[in-house]
């Protein structure tokens, strides 16, 4: 079932409109997208429908709608499924340096390429592994039954994105319990600056900077 926030906030049309991505199942009440939705007036929710039974092309492409529709600059807000449908948007729609799309916050994307997994993640494979024409951030706890921070960061390091490391919480979702979620608000400030490096002393984890730190072996799947 959809989960939506009726807000109210008055949004100033020079600020970056917020594509909330959500992933399987859609964010519900306690999710860190929901505060956010709830709190901050420049916030969209993608309607990517079909929640429980997601179809790759047709997220791929409400998505596509939503990044046309905006009026502004955008950044993409995704969570899990929700990230694997920006890299495919990504490599399907091919944007160029005129793309309103200025940066992407990529929070606990799942293996999808990993034996075993639910097959309607599956769907979503073979994961694309084209480096992002746009800043990005992916962010991946320690502890994720959905994907390895190992094969997170080998994520990162194919879509030229920066990595955070948010800790032992889990999926980095509503059973998180992290409430408005200050790391990933602090992340989402400086995409939406879109100058400037990103900080290197976050409160929660730690960072890497730059792709070129990554070893450039393929990380095992487990």
């Amino acid at each position: 079932m959809a989960y939506h926030v009726e807000n109210t906030r008055k949004h100033d049309d020079q600020e970056p409109l917020i594509l909330l991505i959500p992933g399987l199942n859609d964010s519900g009440p306690d999710h860190w997208q929901t505060h956010w939705e709830r709190k901050r007036a420049n916030v969209h929710r993608v309607e990517l429908g079909m929640w429980d039974d997601p179809h790759r092309n047709t997220w791929v492409n409400k998505l596509n709608l939503a990044i046309h529709r905006a009026d502004r600059p955008v950044v993409l807000v995704a969570h899990s499924l929700g990230c694997m449908t920006v890299a495919w948007w990504a490599e399907y729609e091919r944007p160029g340096p005129d793309t309103n799309v200025i940066g992407a916050l990529l929070v606990a994307p799942p293996d999808v390429d990993r034996p075993g997994l639910d097959p309607r993640l599956s769907r979503f494979s073979a994961c694309p592994r084209s480096e992002l024409p746009f800043p990005s951030v992916v962010v991946a706890s320690q502890d994720d039954s959905y994907c390895s921070q190992r094969s997170a960061i080998s994520l990162a390091r194919d879509w030229g994105s920066r990595f955070a490391d948010a800790g032992a919480v889990g999926h980095i979702n509503a059973d998180s319990a992290l409430g408005d979620w200050p790391l990933g608000e602090r992340l989402l400030e400086q995409l939406m600056r879109g100058h400037g490096p990103l900080p290197r002393e976050i409160p929660v984890g730690n960072f890497v900077p730059a792709r070129a730190e990554f070893p450039m072996a393929t990380a095992r799947r487990h």
